[in-house]
């Protein structure tokens, strides 16, 4: 019996040890694109937690710059539940999808222009847990949390860069959009005391960039009929209603106050044909490759392919789903309910921020927004002012005492993907610390 207990052991050591010797892949092709790939592209696991059986799966990037010296970026996509993939292929990464009508063959990739990777290397990393290709050793663990999801993303990081020690010097930031708003504020905080304890991996972590982020779900749910409204999308009239029927609370309405409910569903009816991610779209038919989200859909037709997935050494048996774009089914516990105490904490370590907002989404306006940065109570020291490409206004911008800069982007949605080559250029005077 013991010696049978000795070679399972030994058994299961040899499959760790072989899962860690795949940790590291650098993939030189990828089904749909044409040729070798023109960047450096990294895939691999790193375990964290209990036993390390939380297995996060991650695409790196290498800057196409100098990467000895470029900041390193770790890129989160919001949901809880969406892939990191989403931000490489759709956002700010240097290849994207041809967008055509799917005939059964694997997608078409092309490469961009607009891509953070041309000033930056960036770790696209899934997370939480079971979101994209991580995957969890152990399917009875406790399930995600806000809080936790901080912890493993610190621990992730910095075991990351012991794996790549290369890499400790650069500038460290950590990036994301929409839902990944309430949880990389706490990142950083648990970075920066992280720092501070004996016997860790530093972290040379200088900041983090958001965009459209959810940061309090009363606050940005309140503000859409404020936003509608200023956008002409619904009536005088019905938002006076609204304001003295609802006392300002639409997110938590007293279930007895039915004119208030009613109100409400008027408001929704008037914006159900307004795609709320891009006012100025309409929702449409997302299986129809002239709807914007058609595009969508190619990323979960290429994941799901099993030679993309041989290609980014996804460890087999882990895919026994379907590989989602987001997986809002994922459990996780989303006790951060406001992150607006941690970026007043990390103002006071010093880290520097840039807050972006697509002016024209109504899923997270940027009211909100404005309206939690003014809550921290920062003088000005760069007031409110138009940033420009060229001749022409592509955003407004203010920056305050704590380091922190807001700004619009002209006609952008609730993630980068809608005006890519703008939202690059922000990043790009933002991040080598010019004005805007």
């Amino acid at each position: 019996m013991g010696s049978w207990m000795n070679k399972l052991l030994l058994l299961q050591v040899v499959i760790v040890l072989i899962q860690h010797v795949e940790s590291g892949s650098i993939i030189k092709y990828l089904p749909g694109f044409e040729g070798p790939l023109p960047f450096e592209l990294e895939t691999g696991y790193i375990g964290v937690g209990e036993e390390e059986e939380d297995q996060f799966f991650y695409y790196f990037i290498k800057s196409e710059r100098n990467p000895k010296e470029d900041p390193l970026l770790v890129w989160l996509t919001g949901g809880p539940g969406c892939s990191s993939f989403s931000g490489l292929v759709y956002e700010n990464g240097p290849l994207a999808f041809k967008v055509e009508a799917y005939n059964g063959s694997v997608p078409s990739l092309i490469t961009t222009t607009y891509s953070w990777t041309k000033v930056a290397s960036i770790i696209y990393l899934d997370q939480p847990v079971v979101t994209g290709f991580s995957y969890s050793r152990n399917p009875l663990a406790d399930i995600p949390s806000d809080t936790k999801s901080a912890k493993l993303v610190d621990e992730f990081v910095r075991k990351w860069l012991a794996k790549h020690p290369e890499y400790s010097s650069n500038p460290f930031y950590v990036a994301g959009n929409s839902y990944s708003g309430k949880v990389i504020p706490a990142i950083v905080q648990e970075m920066s005391i992280g720092n501070c304890l004996c016997c860790k991996p530093q972290i040379n972590l200088q900041g983090y960039v958001l965009g459209n982020p959810l940061t309090s779900d009363g606050l940005d749910g309140n503000s859409r009929i404020q936003f509608a409204h200023g956008m002409a999308l619904i009536s005088d009239e019905l938002y006076e209603s609204l304001k003295r029927s609802c006392g300002g609370d639409y997110y938590n309405v007293d279930p007895l106050n039915t004119e208030c409910l009613n109100l409400i569903e008027e408001f929704l009816r008037s914006v159900s044909m307004i795609y709320e991610e891009l006012v100025l779209d309409t929702n449409c038919d997302t299986t129809s490759p002239d709807c914007y989200t058609y595009r969508y859909l190619l990323s979960e037709y290429w994941a799901n392919n099993e030679s993309v997935r041989r290609a980014l050494k996804v460890v087999e048996g882990t895919t026994y789903r379907k590989w989602e774009r987001c997986n809002f089914n994922v459990l996780c516990d989303q006790n951060i309910k406001s992150s607006i105490p941690y970026h007043l904490n990390n103002s006071i370590e010093g880290y520097r921020s840039l807050i972006i907002s697509g002016d024209h989404d109504m899923s997270i306006p940027f009211v909100s927004t404005r309206a939690w940065i003014t809550s921290l109570n920062y003088s000005i020291t760069d007031k409110w002012r138009p940033w420009m490409i060229l001749d022409k206004v592509a955003g407004y911008t203010q920056t305050y005492a704590n380091k922190m800069t807001f700004a619009t982007v002209k006609g952008g949605g609730h993630t980068l993907e809608y005006k890519p080559d703008e939202s690059s250029i922000l990043f790009k005077r933002w991040i080598s610390g010019q004005p805007l």
